[in-house]
């Protein structure tokens, strides 16, 4: 089984890394344009809701809950070392959990039952909800099944992590946890090594220019009333606002 370790736990997040800064650079290079989340939201935008809140505050929580355990494991087990503490941020966690869940499986009945979003929907799409469905119906079933894991990420996960950082790989520790948590965390690499191919790359431009640029103004010729009713029929014409 010391091959299967070797290739999940070393070769794997090395080559997921190295696909990643490659990949991210030539596309932010190449195609700047392309760099963003392909908003369909002007297409469809109720649906949008139920499926696009729910998620990214599931995603904000559990990647934030991830990364302080990484960069400061000592104040995670400092504030474990109370049981309600504990329970308090396993809960929470796991509720922020099936949020990102709930999510992700209405922005996929939103994105395959919706035909006005059929031009715009690729296969690269139908990859991302599978493996982020997958990661995260694993995650809640890891934090059912073996619980506290905040804990024992901060003790074991965290010293491994930095020794791949560190190029120096250590998987003394982390080889000896169940395989579902083994395969959890090369399921994150995986995901990690395709970002630069898909949507997923506007998590690496934040707007923040649109605090201090100025406001677009527009100049509307256009009935408002009749093109901003839904019984008003498709045109292929070139608008006439600017």
């Amino acid at each position: 089984m010391d091959y299967l370790n070797n290739f999940f736990l070393i070769a794997l997040p090395y080559l997921a890394l190295a696909i990643f800064l490659i990949g991210t650079i030539f596309r932010y290079t190449s195609r700047k344009f392309q760099f963003s989340s392909l908003s369909s939201q002007f297409l469809e935008g109720r649906k949008l809701f139920y499926g696009s809140v729910p998620f990214h505050w599931g995603v904000i929580f559990v990647f934030f809950g991830h990364l302080i355990a990484f960069l400061f494991p000592g104040s995670v087990l400092a504030w474990n070392s109370q049981p309600l503490r504990l329970m308090i941020l396993e809960i929470t966690a796991f509720i922020f959990g099936i949020s990102m869940l709930v999510g992700l499986i209405n922005l996929v009945i939103r994105r395959y039952t919706t035909a006005r979003l059929s031009p715009v929907t690729n296969k690269m799409d139908l990859i991302v909800y599978v493996l982020l469905i997958i990661q995260t119906v694993a995650g809640l079933w890891i934090a059912y099944n073996f619980r506290w894991g905040s804990s024992w990420f901060s003790t074991l996960l965290t010293p491994y992590l930095y020794s791949i950082f560190t190029f120096n790989p250590d998987i003394t520790a982390v080889s000896l946890l169940p395989w579902p948590v083994k395969l959890h965390i090369a399921g994150a690499f995986v995901i990690l090594s395709i970002f630069p191919f898909t949507r997923l790359v506007h998590m690496l431009v934040l707007p923040l220019n649109y605090l201090w640029r100025p406001y677009q103004q527009v100049t509307w010729y256009w009935n408002r009333k009749k093109v901003r009713s839904s019984s008003t029929p498709w045109s292929l014409q070139r608008p006439e606002n600017t």
